[in-house]
This record gives C-alpha cells, sequence and structure tokens, in this order.
C-alpha cells in the first residue's frame, strides 16, 4: 500500500528533494542564504552568451545580488526575446561606450601597465575598448562592482592571463585553481587544476595551507592528502622527492590542519587502508588532495564530472587579489550561477581593501 502524505509547502518540499539528490545543493545553499543578505554587484562579462545571460538573469531573479552584464544593448534585447524574456528587462547594461567609466579604466590601468610592460596609454584606451574581461577587471578594481565571473565562451588560460594583467595575487599567497566535488554524499576538494603546470615542493605546501583556509570557510575541518603514484615512498622515484618533501616542509611550519603524503588516492580516500597504515590520521579520511601536477588535477576532476557521476564546482580561484571567478569553456547556466554566488561570497567574507591575509 502506497502511503501517501500531504504536502504543505511545495517550495520546501522542493528544497528537500534537491537535498537528497544532490548534495552539493545544501553547500550552495548556505553560500546562497549569506550572499542574499549582502546583496553583492556581481559583473558578467560575456553578457552576449545565452548561459551566461540566463545566469545573470536567474542571479537576479533568485535574489542573490545584483547582476550587471558587459555586452551590446542591441545584442542582449535579440538575446532576452529568443530566451522568452521582454527585450526591456531590467538588468543592467555596461560596456565601452559609457566614457566616464572608460575614461577611469583607462587612467587605472596605464598607471599599472605604463612601467611594468611599458604601455602608452593609446594601448590602454585600445584594451579597454575591446577587451569585455578587462574591462569587468577594471570595473572590480575600482569599486563599481563587487565581484566578476567570466569565461564560458573562451579557455580558462586565456581569461586568466587577461585578468592578471589588471589584478595581482593577494600578498603573501600563491593563486591556484580548487574544484569541489560531491559524490554520494562526500565532498572533497582538489588542487591545484588551472594555475601551476608543475608546482615546486614550496607550492604544494603553501597550496595546501591556502586550501585549508578556503575549505573551513566553506565549514569543513581540513584533512589533506598529497598525492602520487607511490605510497609512503613504495615505489621510490624521482617523481615523488618533491611532493615527500612538500609534507616536509608543513611538518616544520607547525600548521594547524592534518595532512600527510605521499599517497595513492584510493589509500587517501577509502577506509579499508587504515589497518595498512594505522600511523596515519590522513589514510581513508581526506577531504583535500593535492596533486602532483594541474595535469593530474584537471584529468581527475573532468573524468570524475564526465563519468562517474559526480557534481563539479569550479574551478574556484584562490589567492587572486579581487573577487574573480573564472568560468570553464561551455559552462552551464547553473554552473555560472554558482561561481557568481562564490564571487559573491567572497567578497562579503574577505577583505579585498586590507592588503594582509584573512
Amino acid at each position: 500500500m502506497l502511503l501517501k502524505k500531504k504536502i504543505e509547502d511545495f517550495e520546501i518540499y522542493s528544497e528537500q528533494l534537491k537535498q537528497r539528490l544532490d548534495p552539493s545543493v545544501t553547500i550552495m545553499q548556505g553560500i546562497n542564504s549569506q550572499v542574499k543578505k549582502s546583496q553583492k554587484k556581481v559583473v558578467f562579462v560575456d553578457g552576449e552568451d545565452e548561459n551566461t545571460l540566463k545566469a545573470a538573469i536567474a542571479f537576479k531573479n533568485s535574489g542573490l545580488g545584483i547582476p550587471m552584464i558587459i555586452a551590446k544593448e542591441k545584442v542582449v534585447k535579440e538575446r532576452l526575446k529568443e530566451i522568452g524574456y521582454s527585450e526591456n528587462f531590467n538588468i543592467e547594461i555596461v560596456n565601452s561606450t559609457i566614457k566616464e567609466k572608460r575614461e577611469k579604466y583607462v587612467k587605472y590601468i596605464f598607471k599599472k601597465l605604463h612601467r611594468d610592460q611599458g604601455l602608452l596609454e593609446r594601448d590602454c584606451d585600445r584594451m579597454i575598448r575591446n577587451d569585455r574581461v578587462i574591462w569587468g577587471a577594471c570595473m572590480v578594481s575600482c569599486g563599481d562592482a563587487d565581484a566578476m565571473v567570466t569565461g564560458n565562451t573562451r579557455r580558462y588560460s586565456q581569461s586568466l592571463q587577461k585578468i592578471k594583467r589588471v589584478v595581482d595575487p593577494r600578498p603573501g599567497e600563491i593563486m591556484f585553481g580548487l574544484n569541489m566535488v560531491v559524490n554520494k554524499g562526500r565532498t572533497v576538494f582538489i588542487a591545484d587544476t588551472t594555475v601551476h603546470e608543475y608546482p615546486s615542493s614550496a607550492q604544494l605546501a603553501e597550496i595546501a595551507i591556502s586550501c585549508a583556509r578556503v575549505v573551513r570557510l566553506f565549514g569543513f575541518d581540513p584533512k589533506i592528502a598529497f598525492l602520487s603514484h607511490s605510497t609512503f615512498g613504495q615505489p621510490i622515484t624521482s617523481r615523488t622527492k618533491h611532493i615527500r618533501d612538500a609534507v616536509d616542509i608543513l611538518k616544520k611550519k607547525n600548521v594547524d590542519f592534518k595532512f600527510d603524503g605521499d599517497m595513492q588516492p584510493d589509500v587517501a580516500l577509502d577506509e579499508k587502508y587504515k589497518e595498512l597504515y594505522p600511523f596515519s590520521e590522513i589514510v581513508g579520511n581526506a577531504n583535500i588532495l593535492i596533486m602532483p601536477g594541474q595535469h593530474s588535477a584537471a584529468i581527475t576532476y573532468k573524468t570524475m564530472k564526465t563519468l562517474g557521476g559526480s557534481k563539479v564546482i569550479g574551478p574556484l580561484l584562490v589567492g587572486l587579489g579581487q573577487a574573480i571567478e573564472i568560468a570553464p569553456l561551455r559552462s552551464s547556466t547553473n554552473d555560472i550561477i554558482n561561481l557568481a554566488s562564490l564571487a559573491a561570497y567572497s567578497s562579503d567574507v574577505i577583505d579585498y581593501k586590507n592588503k594582509k591575509n584573512n
């Protein structure tokens, strides 16, 4: 006999169902509830892209903050009609035709790039007029927006290269990509997925320290595993030494989180290996995986996302001097919304005006 329970509130029931089907919903709900209170201004750089435009509209309609899109007004009106909205939908459109802002941003990057890269003022003017990523990064840097999301229409590395011309890393921090992977109710973070091709031992250690800080902002107790094809030096190869050196560096720093390595991924994640390595608190318990290189990190999370039925959020761009996130090429509308929320959240919990670490 099928027992039927009366549904009093379909909105609450819908959210409960989403949480059971997708545990990442719970994580994002906590972040979204915070950003709804702060109402940050988030600039969506690729405003003429359909998924980006849909994400900006959903961001506004969900009350997550105040979206601004960089686009030509005529193109946006056409896109709005194509996706079923009125061409007069109330969303702020910005572009390089706004003379006051254009002059302001040209002055800003000229001051920054004239000495470092030898650019003339006309070169900077050309950049501002023609490059929306540069324009968006200037908006955040000059205080006209709190956060920014870009990508989706170009490769991640291209967007990152443009952003780094305008925004420096936060002093004393390493910049890297961090992905959140949720599978079967378990959440694991993977780094570095986007920035350093072959991190040195010192860089791996710094990435681990920053990872611990970031995952605590999400409410997790960091347990870090340095991954390799070997486990605690077996087999010993030239490729494992820098990983073991990173572990030694952390031991000397007296950090306030648990870590261990080198170890293979199954040893880090599967509890059945605890009896083989009883001396390690990380074996079977890891929730942060520090990869030996960008190639292995990217391959891992993309394989899990495509074949493993995992929910992947990110990559988050950690260590940059402003609240800016880059969506991978061909991201879904939901992926872009998540990154926009995370950027807004970062701008709320990190004091970017204070150059010291938060």
